[in-house]
């Protein structure tokens, strides 16, 4: 036992509180109502020091923001704050004795704890502090963040919305990350569930058909069931099937290809946004393992309820009536067996993508299939197609428009991605609504932001941190995509770029879409940059224009929530709040 010596007991009933050494910054030893107590004199909640509050009936209160804590346990009376280290005290002749180590320092089973806790209770500062102290700890990343699933699938009735999907968003991010970012990506995502949940009710499942044996229905009857339902729009339906295939133990790629029918069955269904919250819910599976998988899977089907399907819309209507040319498609998908062939021109079908024949490109997307091309080679293209809209986005457009083309590449990425897990004739679908939507937002590349021209070589973007200054000021658009410019004309280490990028958008409020933008971009990216030919160094670059004249369009903002995480995180190393910089 490490102890150390406080002074006599006669001496501390008349100088209590007194601090001595010891803990991270000292320790508080007090005398009350005849016993004497030790505690770090560190508040838990934002550090100030204990030494200076009161006590009153057992309990010491900090002066800062008045959180109470329990002398003899250290807990405290309020969920925002944390327990205070206590430490044991003896008393051997005369001399009050004190460990220098507490009874009851935070753990990996406390840090989890506290981080249910800030989820239920919606405490933005628990999070934080519960995600820098299970990072800083070793917790597996991934874990930290099923924390949060198995929270917000739950505790939110009408299921999977934006909160979850930048959660999974931002763990896919991860391993592009620097230690502080993996904590704010993590953070971030936790707190936008917790936000999204608070007050929402709780999920209760109603269980899957009590089958055994030989009444258990095909995985092919199921599937027809669950279409039948959503077609319905009878969620409680659907629920009862899809928990009866889990039970059943069907694979997940048949789950997948059951569910993704479903999304497909109508056009871009509400703006796409249907079918990427099934991509991110099995990406985040795929992570965090199965034991979730019914609470996760059951989470997506509210949005069926009132779900806009496009079909039903007047721009898909007229002046064209996109409805044509696909149903004519879908028919001769019918009979096609899909390839595995490369797309042989990729800039051909990547252009006319962008141009406003619809009717044209639908059938060039069906003579590649017939003629063997990879579906998933299509959708990956069409997901380039649909970042040339974002890259040429010119700000003479109404802002809110940015989020309608981030919502058709969102779209696209979703459906390439979801291709890679499940290579269904349904899904196939999808690449054709994100040709029509990418069709449909034509014109907002008129007139088209101009690319910037690669700079000569010069020491303007040497280093990516330099971008960070650059989001400072508003209206940055074109002027982040020349930093870019610069940036990769030098040859720039992309990993270091992606870092910062996350840094640019996880230092800010940013809304849902930001979140999407960054994630979606840097997945593909990666993807093409596997490939050593001029149209995959086009995608990337497209890709990360794409993707920084978004988020500078979006920043900056009041940087309320990182600033909690920024506490946190100081917290965490000692530094002292409460003392001028």
């Amino acid at each position: 036992m490490n102890e150390v010596y406080a002074g006599t007991l006669e001496e501390l009933k008349k100088v209590s509180p007194k601090v001595v050494k010891g803990g991270s910054h000292g320790i508080a030893i007090i005398c009350h109502e005849g016993s004497v107590y030790a505690v770090d004199n560190r508040c838990p909640h934002l550090g100030f020091p204990l030494h200076m509050g009161s006590v009153c009936d057992g309990l010491l209160t900090c002066h800062w923001h008045h959180a109470r804590f329990d002398l003899k346990s250290g807990g405290t009376l309020d969920p925002w704050a944390d327990d205070v280290p206590v430490h044991q005290v003896s008393i051997r002749d005369g001399e009050v004795w004190v460990n220098s180590e507490s009874k009851n320092r935070p753990t990996v089973t406390k840090y989890r704890k506290r981080l249910k806790e800030g989820l239920e209770q919606n405490l933005s500062l628990v999070i934080a502090k519960a995600v820098t102290g299970l990072v800083n700890a070793g917790e597996p990343l991934a874990d930290i963040a099923k924390i949060g699933v198995a929270y917000g699938t739950k505790h939110r009735w009408n299921g999977w919305r934006s909160g979850l999907t930048i959660l999974t968003a931002m763990t896919n991010m991860l391993p592009y990350l620097d230690r502080n970012g993996q904590i704010l990506a993590l953070y971030q995502g936790l707190v936008h569930v917790a936000r999204e949940s608070a007050g929402m009710g709780t999920r209760f499942l109603l269980g899957p058909l009590p089958l055994q044996g030989e009444e258990t229905p095909s995985p092919e009857r199921l599937a027809e069931w669950y279409r039948h339902s959503l077609e319905v729009r009878d969620v409680q339906g659907a629920e009862r099937v899809l928990l009866t295939a889990v039970e059943t133990g069907a694979e997940n790629q048949e789950i997948a290809e059951m569910m993704m029918t479903a999304v497909t069955d109508h056009y871009y269904m509400n703006t796409g946004h249907t079918l990427d919250f099934h991509n991110k819910a099995f990406e985040m599976l795929e992570k965090t393992g199965d034991d979730l998988q019914g609470q996760v899977l059951t989470s997506l089907l509210p949005e069926f309820t009132n779900a806009s399907r496009s079909e039903e819309l007047h721009s898909w209507q007229a002046p064209v009536d996109l409805r044509i040319p696909l149903e004519h498609a879908f028919e001769q998908m019918e009979n096609m067996e899909f390839g595995d062939e490369t797309v042989a021109d990729p800039d051909h079908l990547f252009d006319m993508l962008l141009r406003d024949d619809p009717a044209e490109t639908v059938q060039l997307i069906t003579g590649l299939l017939e003629n063997g091309a990879n579906p998933v080679l299509i959708a990956r293209i069409a997901t380039g197609a649909a970042a040339e809209r974002i890259a040429r986005f010119h700000v003479q457009n109404e802002f809110r428009d940015w989020i309608t083309v981030l919502h058709t590449f969102s779209h696209a990425h979703a459906v390439h991605e979801s291709l890679k897990r499940s290579l269904s004739k349904d899904l196939v679908r999808g690449i054709y609504h994100s040709a029509m939507s990418i069709y449909l937002d034509r014109f907002l590349n008129t007139p088209a932001a101009r690319r910037p021209d690669r700079t000569p070589l010069s020491e303007e973007a040497s280093h990516p941190e330099e971008l960070l200054s650059l989001l400072d000021r508003q209206q940055q658009t074109d002027q982040a995509a020349k930093w870019l410019s610069a940036y990769l004309n030098r040859n720039g280490n992309r990993r270091s770029l992606f870092n910062v990028l996350a840094h640019a958008v996880l230092r800010e409020d940013a809304e849902f879409h930001t979140f999407q933008v960054l994630e979606a971009a840097v997945s593909e990216h990666e993807g093409w940059a596997k490939e050593n030919t001029e149209f995959a160094e086009r995608m990337q670059d497209t890709l990360l224009f794409g993707a920084i004249r978004y988020i500078a369009a979006h920043a900056p903002t009041s940087r309320e929530v990182p600033h909690t995480a920024g506490i946190a995180m100081r917290l965490s190393k000692g530094d002292r709040l409460f003392e001028d910089e």
